[in-house]
């Protein structure tokens, strides 16, 4: 196979979700007209691609090319233009600038490529048996006569209808790409914008291509800037202006703000679009006076006071996330009055006797709090009994036979909750029945019918989804948040459990006190070191333990031995199911995405005759481990969300649908045009491991991750395991993570918002 390293890269092409086609020189170049019969090498980063093709006068002679080809499927006739080059290694080569995909004219052709997962409907045998009633003719006949395909064995009325939809599907998609390819749009991408608008794309194109960034998942402002240059607006637009405007407060959001001040959104503005701030500051007017965006003046901690410029949906989720929380722990009402007037002394002999277990004082203060005020937060790092608290909370709530809900962020979380409690958990987004547009069938008209609700994992919990769930909470129910605010901060924008505990009219307990058993430890006692800055100790635990490595190349080697040899032999477990590698971050040799193709080379290896899918520069097969990287609200029964993981259980060509079993035991289809929403998950970064536990995690930490080794990264990374941790590389990038404090706190506005109005307690 072509590696990287033996296919020097030409300069970067842009990223996918910005990438919108190969560079196209000034000279015409040579055409070369081919069948792709399998990528080897896929960058998804640059779109560079190292590929195989067959011509019908090479016979059976393979070519190599190289280049932008991402989208293109194996089976497909490509046109591909470019020049032909000369590589010291590989010999002679051609070098893709840019394609278009062609029907093939020979029978095997038109079988491999109907046979390809192309058209829906058709899969190998099938195409075999078309191919082999209808010849070179094939092809006509589904264009011109499709009502014939009922002479094939085995096809009859239905599926003959399903295949000509898709073949007619297929070409409206080309259609609108000649288009799109002119103004330099990729294959994928093409296919995204026809699914959105149809027989509208191209007008939408010419005339708004803006709205692309904000109605297709997957293109961002670069891509759809590019294509409105192609179509000639200008470069000072008052709607390019709005747009990058929205474009840089998307991307804060992204990194976890829920707003700008204003001056650094002007800035970053500037950057993005080329334009002086001027401008850029009027077309700000003009949006504030659209309502696109909201400018609001907020105390800050450092500065006295900002300008504030926030999207709408995080403005309006911090003030109703505030109002609800200000509300309920007003209400006058109270589900659990019960405990008002408890002999907490004699509740808590009677759960002694219960649970064998004494509470510590701090626990008892947590669940005094928790079953006497209407909002609580309970916080604490690893063996500080914060599962033993809840389930004492739990317990004594059942003796008084409350209706409880208890609910954690992700699936995996969720069932964790259910074990130490006993009492049955779910995620917040099947709580609350989110429905297609993402909108819950439990809100403040229809609350949860609760006297106590548990949120576990709070700290992964963001502003738009606390918002949807405390909206849901009915007035006297008493909500109780948990987590470890040490953690990272959520995915998605704000710091909920941070803002809410620096808001000193919110009642909370810390716990602090480390028992006996947890400090026996390495995992929980190298947590609390490196908590407080401290060097984590590497020997001399069972649980915990370190591989020196000072090249990151051989760092990354050395970390799939550990996960896929050495870890199942030591300790019995599982590579796919029960080990975790959890990265500082994507890019890079010890990345998440490198140490994913390597880890799937071991884990999940091609097989002949298994069917897999490329889909840009990943290849799924049959017992990968995946994740979803976006918000679904359309899939499953209740919505797949970001985050989600689960076990790629079938792959079927014909029907063009991969189905994924998630942590949650849902099986969930997805056509291959959706496939950019999963991402292979044997390693993953440590943000998106948030709120999950693994029995074991494997965390490499290389100095080419300089600029993302933190102490809180760190932290959370060890904090997922159970079982076990395992550190594979530099002393010295561990010596920067221990030491390096995060870097400033996210630009939010609730902990001022909560303490509006509110009395001191």
């Amino acid at each position: 196979m072509h590696s990287p390293a033996q296919h020097p890269e030409p300069q970067p092409e842009p990223q996918p979700e910005d990438a919108t086609g190969a560079r196209r020189p000034a000279e015409r170049g040579a055409q070369l007209d081919a069948v792709l019969e399998r990528i080897t090498y896929a960058n998804e980063e640059t779109g560079y691609t190292v590929a195989r093709v067959s011509t019908e006068r090479g016979g059976d002679n393979l070519l190599t090319v190289v280049g932008a080809l991402l989208g293109a499927q194996p089976g497909e006739s490509l046109r591909l233009t470019g020049r032909w080059t000369s590589h010291p290694q590989y010999g002679k080569q051609f070098e893709v600038w840019n394609y278009t995909t062609v029907l093939p004219a020979t029978v095997q052709g038109i079988q491999r490529y109907l046979g390809s997962g192309l058209i829906k409907g058709i899969g190998p045998v099938m195409a075999e048996r078309i191919v082999d009633q209808f010849g070179v003719e094939t092809l006509d006949i589904i264009e011109k006569t499709p009502e014939r395909l009922v002479e094939v064995d085995g096809l009859g009325p239905k599926r003959t209808t399903l295949i000509t939809a898709a073949w007619e599907e297929q070409r409206a998609i080309k259609e609108v790409m000649v288009f799109l390819q002119s103004v330099g749009v990729t294959t994928s991408i093409s296919v995204k914008i026809y699914r959105q608008y149809g027989d509208a794309a191209i007008s939408v194109v010419r005339e708004d291509p803006y709205r692309l960034a904000a109605d297709v998942w997957g293109i961002g402002f670069k891509t759809a800037d590019t294509i409105a240059q192609a179509v000639g607006i200008p470069h000072d637009a008052p709607q390019r202006l709005r747009a990058g405007l929205q474009y840089t407060l998307s991307e804060a959001a992204d990194d976890g703000h829920c707003y700008l001040p204003e001056d650094k959104l002007i800035q970053g503005a500037e950057k993005i679009l080329g334009v002086p701030a001027e401008p850029i500051a009027a077309a700000l007017g003009e949006l504030v006076a659209e309502e696109g965006v909201v400018r609001e003046t907020l105390p800050d901690p450092v500065l006295g006071e900002v300008s504030a410029v926030y999207l709408v949906p995080f403005h309006r989720a911090e003030q109703s996330l505030a109002d609800g929380l200000r509300t309920l722990l007003n209400a006058g009402v109270d589900r659990l009055a019960a405990f008002s007037g408890v002999d907490w002394s004699k509740a808590f002999d009677w759960l002694h006797r219960r649970t064998g277990v004494e509470l510590a004082p701090e626990q008892a203060d947590a669940v005094t709090l928790a079953l006497t005020e209407k909002v609580a937060v309970l916080t604490g790092g690893p063996g500080c009994g914060k599962s033993f608290t809840v389930r004492s909370i739990v317990e004594l709530a059942r003796a008084k036979r409350a209706k409880i809900t208890l609910v954690a962020p992700t699936g995996r979380a969720a069932k964790r909750l259910s074990e130490l409690t006993g009492h049955e958990a779910a995620t917040i987004h099947r709580l609350l029945q989110l429905r297609p547009g993402g909108e819950a069938a439990f809100d403040r008209d229809n609350p949860i019918d609760a006297d106590l609700i548990v949120v576990d994992e709070t700290s992964m919990v963001d502003t738009i989804l606390a918002n949807r769930l405390i909206k849901a909470v009915a007035p006297g129910t008493h909500l109780l948040l948990v987590g470890d605010v040490d953690q990272l901060p959520s995915v998605g924008a704000g710091e909920v459990l941070r803002d809410i505990l620096a808001a000193e009219s919110i009642p909370r307990v810390r716990l602090t006190q480390i028992f006996r058993q947890a400090k026996e430890s390495g995992v929980i006692t190298n947590a609390h070191r490196i908590n407080a800055g401290e060097r984590p100790e590497l020997s001399g635990y069972d649980d915990f333990f370190w591989f020196g490595c000072e090249d990151t190349e051989e760092a990354a080697k050395l970390l799939v031995d550990v996960v896929t040899r050495r870890i199942p032999r030591k300790f019995g477990l599982d590579p796919r199911r029960d080990v975790q590698v959890l990265a500082p971050m994507h890019r890079g040799p010890a990345g998440a995405g490198n140490l994913n193709e390597q880890l799937q080379q071991e884990l999940t290896p091609a097989r002949d005759g298994a069917p897999e899918r490329r889909h840009g520069g990943r290849v799924f097969r049959v017992g990968d481990k995946v994740t979803q990287i976006r918000n679904n609200y359309d899939k499953g029964t209740a919505g797949v969300f970001n985050g989600t993981v689960g076990v790629v259980t079938a792959i079927s060509l014909e029907q063009q649908t991969l189905t994924v079993l998630t942590d949650e035991d849902e099986s969930v289809d997805y056509d291959f045009a959706e496939l950019d929403e999963l991402q292979h998950a044997y390693a993953m970064t440590i943000h998106r491991s948030q709120g999950s536990e693994y029995p074991a995690v494997v965390i490499p930490l290389t100095t080419s991750a300089w600029v993302m080794l933190q102490r809180n990264l760190l932290y959370t990374a060890v904090t997922r395991a159970s079982k076990l941790v395992v550190l594979v590389g530099s002393r010295r990038a561990l010596a920067v993570a221990v030491r390096t404090v995060s870097a400033g706190r996210r630009h939010t506005g609730l902990t001022h918002r909560l303490q509006l109005g509110m009395p001191r307690p």
